[in-house]
């Protein structure tokens, strides 16, 4: 009974296999940006050159591709403006709005540990 329940609790996410929720999580924003990325993108649709100036600690490829993942996953939606010059912007998907009270608890978590 234990052995089905265990394959039964088995997530896969990017073709690898994980037990524990948290694991997931932290695969689908974890990294240097991404949950910064989220958090910004909670306040407000940005557009790249304005996260790019946030982020000015990274490059533009690592940016590009950490957006580009949070878009494949479905937390990030990317629009493109046909002019000239090309404009693009990124607001977060409803998907993506659901993560947002974790990242608030880990805002908080995180000025309180740093309080002790």
């Amino acid at each position: 009974m234990q052995q089905n329940q265990a394959a039964a609790d088995l997530m896969v996410y990017r073709e690898k296999e994980y037990k524990c929720g948290i694991d997931v999580t932290l695969a689908v924003v974890g990294g240097k940006w991404k949950a910064s990325i989220l958090w910004h993108l909670a306040q407000e649709t940005m557009r790249f050159s304005d996260l790019q100036r946030l982020f000015s600690d990274t490059t533009r490829k690592m940016l590009t591709q950490q957006l580009r993942e949070l878009e494949a996953d479905g937390l990030v939606h990317r629009e493109v403006y046909a002019q000239v010059p090309p404009k693009v912007e990124y607001s977060l998907t409803e998907k993506g709005k659901s993560i947002f009270p974790i990242l608030e608890q880990m805002c908080e978590w995180g000025r309180m540990y740093l309080q002790d």
